[in-house]
């Protein structure tokens, strides 16, 4: 019998699967791998966030600052790397550091002050965005060679695929998410804050300091992700990213995250970004729908995933002893 826990992330991975299964079914080029490796890479700066924002919907709160910080890190990048002539791995470091820091200020606001997280990091979005547009107003291309070197990295895969640099990033910063939520003990005290913030106290969990770390990590993947997606589009643009706080938060929870916390796995919010990013292909497809079917179908997966939820704590309620 599977735990009615892990009942959110096999509805994921069964969505996942039907809708892939379908384009497969349907149309003859989603057998390539080319569709899937593709995939991977166009989705990668949406995963890496929704891997941060996992962090953050476990322990109960929430960052609604992420898609401005994606901004405001590539347009820094940007900065540093066309206007002050830094080389990309070190502009790459101190923006990483900037978005780190920005994260653990926001975790500090939200834990010494004890104010909602939904006032401090929409306070953070505007914040980032603005910042964005005092560095450059207009869309800034990044011509360097490294940047140019790491676009060209590419490993075929049978069929027409391959894995990008980009692609083989992200693939490697969801394994570290994933070993981090589940093999630390700042895991372990992410999901304690989840469950029971006052039983997790209790127990001797740091809640101030997890809750700081919390944010940082939170800052750092979506500065990660921010250079993702400059690297991806080899500019940078204070425009970038607009509602991709949004998305995240949708395969978040379509990811079978609870968004009262302590529940979910890091690998379903890989999968919600995934089935966004398959929706999109096969709108794409077909060719006769437009963009805006997307958001409309993850707005109903998205219900569909809420009311699963609600029903699976009913559940859990209903059998638990103490009823």
């Amino acid at each position: 019998m599977i735990n009615e826990r892990n009942l959110p992330i096999f509805a994921t991975l069964t969505v996942f699967l039907l809708l892939y299964g379908f384009g497969m079914y349907e149309y003859k080029g989603f057998r390539d791998t080319l569709v899937f490796t593709n995939l991977l890479t166009d989705n990668a700066f949406l995963i890496v966030t929704a891997v941060g924002m996992t962090f953050v919907i476990l322990s109960g709160g929430i960052d609604l600052s992420v898609g401005s910080m994606i901004a405001f890190i590539g347009v820094l990048m940007a900065y540093l790397i066309t206007s002050l002539h830094i080389h990309p791995i070190l502009a790459i470091a101190i923006s990483l550091i900037v978005g780190t820091a920005f994260g653990a200020i926001m975790g500090m606001i939200i834990s010494v002050f004890e104010i909602q997280p939904f006032i401090v990091t929409l306070a953070g979005m505007f914040l980032f965005r603005g910042l964005a547009y005092l560095i450059n107003l207009n869309a800034v291309p990044i011509n360097h060679p490294f940047i140019t070197a790491l676009s060209d990295i590419y490993v075929s895969v049978p069929g027409r695929g391959g894995l990008t640099f980009i692609a083989m990033a992200m693939l490697v910063l969801l394994v570290v998410g994933i070993l981090i939520a589940r093999r630390t003990r700042f895991g372990m005290n992410v999901y304690a804050i989840g469950g029971d913030k006052q039983s997790a106290a209790l127990l001797g969990v740091p809640i101030k300091k997890t809750t700081v770390k919390i944010y940082a990590l939170s800052g750092l993947y979506s500065a990660l992700a921010g250079v993702i997606f400059a690297i991806y589009t080899s500019s940078a643009y204070p425009l970038a990213a607009v509602g991709v706080e949004l998305d995240a938060i949708a395969a978040v929870v379509i990811g079978g995250t609870l968004l009262t916390g302590g529940v979910g796995y890091v690998f379903g919010s890989f999968l919600g970004a995934m089935i966004q990013g398959v929706i999109q292909t096969l709108i794409t497809f077909d060719g006769s729908l437009n963009s805006w079917w997307t958001k409309l179908a993850i707005g109903g997966l998205l219900l569909f995933f809420i009311l699963l939820q609600k029903a699976i704590v009913f559940w859990a309620k209903k059998r638990s002893p103490a009823t």
